[in-house]
């Protein structure tokens, strides 16, 4: 005969236990094959369901001790499986082995029941473990009900029951002492059964529950009004013993009262009995889950959620009270460096250091949050003047000062700030972080390792961006706002021009020439350089291509690249392609890089500068001077020309000190066997000085300015030096678009 205790089955005979019964409910085969894998061993019996409706009629048949149950299914979820096996008192233990990564769906889960919630992604041994558990689980249920159910034939038995119980079973008389308690109370708490009879239910209650406590221990209802599954929390006596919080173990209490028919026919009211389950294990679960939804699991600091929740807090009281609030953003400058030499561990290490600096910086009252990343969020609620976010914004820095240790070497981490206050720079918590967002991105591109509060003109400057970067976009979409324009390369000496520099210009709709300088920066920020240069290397090679139709075939084409472009593994595929299609020969076309390059991660520039040459592409080296550039990695880098820039050239005067930078400059170039040109020459004094130190090939409006295609045909077609204007006129107004040209300021090369 089987006896059948609501999902599971037990045989009697020989005191032999039947195959335990699995179900796994996935609506994935692939899953399910592999569950079945896992789990498969000796007296185990597998199933599958890949319905939701299916798992109901199985788990309907109550034969089922385990059931692995995945939360997302075709037909109906897995908590309303859960919700209806409650109803229909299934007592299937129920494993939740989900994908679903919502702190909400685990919570619910383990509040309807189910023994654990594991995600798909973690260590398989996690599931083998958590269903052995649960088998065990399981099996001592069984063995109990089934005892249970011979109680009445034996009290041997049923004290057997009593004091294997997994739960605390107690009873406690009128005055609320214990008279009797399972042995369950030793491990649980720590206290023999023999320590506790005839002591008052107090000395096991937390002394805050003790209130609420006071009407389960002294319940004397019976039934269905009695108390049930009333959470308390439980002293414990021995502190290496199981415990929550490090003293205390919760736990559900079920307790009724029981009477004697000692008065017959009345009964008399004797005492209260009742039930504690241990649910300290699935209490730390929730907190653990609620900490985690609340907080960056990296430094234990508040996460965004929490911040935005203390921030509007602060700003409603803060209004009621009339008071000021200050609000920091931060970001870690150069934290991408730590991570891509050092790694993500370093970067983490990093991370939880700088936190905890920046927190003892702060007063107790103040919130210290992370955003992400490298981002983290300061509350200064109560301020007197914006001073004091101040005054805290240099001891940050201050602090910042020490190094780091990163990688087993000393890294100085610096930070920029941006600082927002309550209300001058918004009402409302939104607009605070916005601003406060805002005037940090304004430190960092005013040097860094700094903070700026936010100014109404920084929020200009910031739409104005995000705007010029949308119409950028568009514009490369649309494919017809830029243009090129090509300024001449003179030959002094041949009196001939010898090449041209291609610049590209962007017509905007509505606020008409736009300068590179607005929005190359932006392009190579955003990732748009790519693109633009891809048009720019197209459009080069297609007028080149009608030059060289029209017999201009000594003609070599400049094309500026950014150095963001150096970064990529396609970068000659990518030049080459247009040369290819319009049949431009390779050595047609010079690649001019900015000196500041060669600063750059050097063996993979030099690596890709050598693939250029290699390829028959010149390659020379622009606004050569400004930069404190290595001479090794000038003779290291297979360049075939230097220019030098035009902030030389336009201080020549004649016969003033001014030459000996470009002589020495010149001197260089001879020792390496480069070519050599001049830009910016804007007057006849220039030609002449450059001309009588040995500079032959320039460039500048005193030859011409940057051409469209159409006035570059005719002016080579009637270009003479005779025709240039000999007299020593003022330097005209450049609005010249390169690309790309980025900002950049740094001290002369040290020759």
């Amino acid at each position: 005969m089987n006896m059948s205790f609501g999902g599971g089955t037990m045989k009697p005979s020989g005191g032999t236990i039947a195959p335990q019964h699995i179900l796994i409910v996935d609506d994935e085969p692939l899953f399910r094959r592999a569950y079945r894998s896992l789990l498969n061993g000796n007296g185990r019996i597998i199933e599958e369901s890949a319905t939701g409706q299916d798992a109901i009629r199985r788990l309907d048949e109550r034969d089922i001790d385990v059931v692995v149950l995945d939360l997302m299914l075709p037909d109906i979820g897995g908590v309303e499986i859960m919700e209806w096996m409650e109803r229909s008192q299934i007592a299937t233990s129920v494993i939740v082995f989900s994908a679903d990564e919502a702190i909400d769906s685990a919570i619910h889960a383990l509040r309807r029941g189910a023994f654990e919630f594991i995600r798909k992604h973690c260590d398989p041994d996690d599931l083998i473990k958590a269903v052995e558990r649960a088998l065990q689980q399981r099996r001592m249920e069984i063995e109990h009900a089934l005892m249970a159910s011979q109680i009445e034939r034996s009290e041997r038995l049923h004290r057997f029951l009593v004091e294997q119980s997994p739960d605390l079973i107690y009873t406690v008389d009128k005055r609320g002492h214990f008279v009797f308690i399972n042995p369950r109370v030793e491990s649980l708490l720590g206290y023999t059964p023999e320590e506790l009879i005839d002591q008052h239910y107090s000395v096991i209650v937390h002394e805050d529950d003790m209130e609420r406590a006071h009407y389960a221990f002294n319940e004397r209802r019976m039934g269905e009004r009695a108390t049930i599954n009333f959470e308390v929390r439980l002293k414990n006596k021995q502190h290496g013993t199981r415990h929550f919080d490090n003293r205390m173990v919760v736990a559900i209490l079920s307790s009724q009262g029981v009477y004697s028919q000692d008065t017959a026919p009345q009964l008399n009211f004797v005492g209260t009995s009742g039930v504690a389950r241990d649910i300290t294990d699935r209490k730390r679960a929730e907190e653990t889950i609620a900490f985690q939804a609340f907080h960056d699991l990296l430094t234990e600091l508040p996460n965004r959620t929490l911040f935005m929740d203390r921030l509007q807090l602060a700003v409603t009281q803060a209004k009621r009270r009339n008071q000021r609030i200050g609000v920091m953003f931060l970001d870690i400058d150069r934290f991408k460096l730590i991570n891509d030499t050092y790694g993500h561990q370093e970067g983490d290490s990093l991370l939880k250091e700088f936190a905890l600096r920046i927190r003892g910086c702060l007063r107790s009252g103040d919130t210290l949050a992370r955003q992400g990343g490298d981002e983290f969020t300061v509350l200064l609620p109560d301020i007197n003047t914006p001073d004091d976010v101040f005054v805290i914004a240099k001891k940050m820095l201050a602090e910042l000062k020490r190094p780091f240790s990163v990688g087993s070497r000393d890294f100085v981490a610096t930070a920029s700030i941006g600082i927002a206050i309550y209300p001058e720079d918004g009402d409302t918590s939104a607009t605070l972080i916005r601003n406060a967002d805002i005037a940090m991105y304004q430190a960092k591109a005013q040097g860094k390792n700094g903070f700026l509060e936010f100014k109404p003109s920084m929020n200009t400057a910031h739409v104005k961006r995000i705007s010029l970067e949308n119409d950028l976009r568009q514009a490369l979409k649309d494919g017809t706002q830029f243009e090129l324009h090509f300024q001449p390369q003179v030959s002094v000496a041949q009196g001939a021009v010898v090449g041209i520099e291609a610049l590209i210009r962007w017509h905007h709709p509505v606020q008409g020439l736009i300068s590179s300088d607005e929005f190359i920066s932006l392009a190579e920020e955003t990732g748009m350089i790519v693109t633009i240069s891809d048009w720019v290397l197209q459009a080069g090679c297609a007028q080149l291509k009608k030059l060289r139709q029209k017999g201009y075939l000594d003609l070599k084409l400049g094309i500026n690249l950014s150095p963001a472009e150096f970064e990529r593994d396609d970068l000659l595929e990518r030049v080459i392609a247009p040369l290819d299609q319009h049949a431009i020969p390779h050595d047609a076309i010079e690649i001019e890089i900015t000196e500041h390059l060669l600063m750059k991660d050097a063996e993979s520039v030099i690596t890709k500068v050598r693939q250029l040459r290699q390829a028959g592409l010149h390659v020379a080296i622009d606004d050569f001077g400004t930069r404190y550039s290595s001479l090794n990695y000038l003779r290291r880098f297979a360049v075939s020309r230097i220019k030098i820039d035009q902030s030389f050239v336009r201080d020549l005067r004649g016969n003033d000190d001014s030459t000996a930078i470009i002589q020495a400059i010149l001197g260089i170039a001879k020792s390496f066997n480069l070519r050599i040109l001049a830009e910016g020459v804007e007057t006849e004094i220039q030609r002449q000085t450059l001309s009588r130190l040995g500079c032959d090939e320039m460039q500048g409006y005193f030859f011409s300015r940057p051409l469209s295609a159409t006035a570059l045909d005719a002016f080579l077609s009637g270009f003479s030096l005779n025709t240039l204007s000999g007299t020593d006129a003022q330097p005209i107004r450049r609005d010249v678009v390169r690309l790309p040209s980025p900002a950049f300021t740094a001290p002369a090369c040290q020759a």
